[in-house]
């Protein structure tokens, strides 16, 4: 399996902070959903060997989460096709076979495509939020 690597490349540092936000969410951090206490307290009470992999901060995290909303809200299949690349780490391949529902799909370069445009769209999104820092 090829390594996904975002140095030296265009719009690189939001891949790379995608990337990081999909290894956040895939551990379970995010928002929490309703839980009962007693399996809240068997959960939060068993010692678990902290092996985080991930470099990014909740705050970036939540804010990268509110982008992938409004990119779903606005383009359902590039939102769809961000999540399975970046938050449930599917490949390109796996993403053009599922994509149309019938067993041909769409190609992995149209699938990479829609990707690349989603990337884009989340990066201006974030871009303008830091602007308004």
């Amino acid at each position: 399996m090829k390594k996904r690597t975002y140095i030296n490349k265009p719009l690189g540092d939001t891949e790379y902070l995608l990337e990081q936000w999909g290894w956040w969410r895939m551990d379970g951090m995010g928002v929490p959903r309703y839980v009962s206490p007693q399996l809240a307290l068997m959960r939060d009470n068993v010692h678990m060997p902290s092996v985080s992999s991930y470099m990014i901060t909740d705050d970036e995290a939540l804010a990268v989460d509110s982008a992938m909303a409004k990119l779903t809200r606005r383009n359902a299949q590039m939102g769809l096709f961000l999540w399975l690349y970046f938050g449930a780490k599917w490949t390109m391949v796996r993403i053009g076979e599922s994509a149309g529902g019938g067993a041909a799909g769409i190609s992995e370069r149209s699938a990479r495509e829609i990707i690349k445009s989603g990337v884009g769209w989340i990066d201006g999104v974030l871009h303008g939020m830091s602007d308004a820092a």
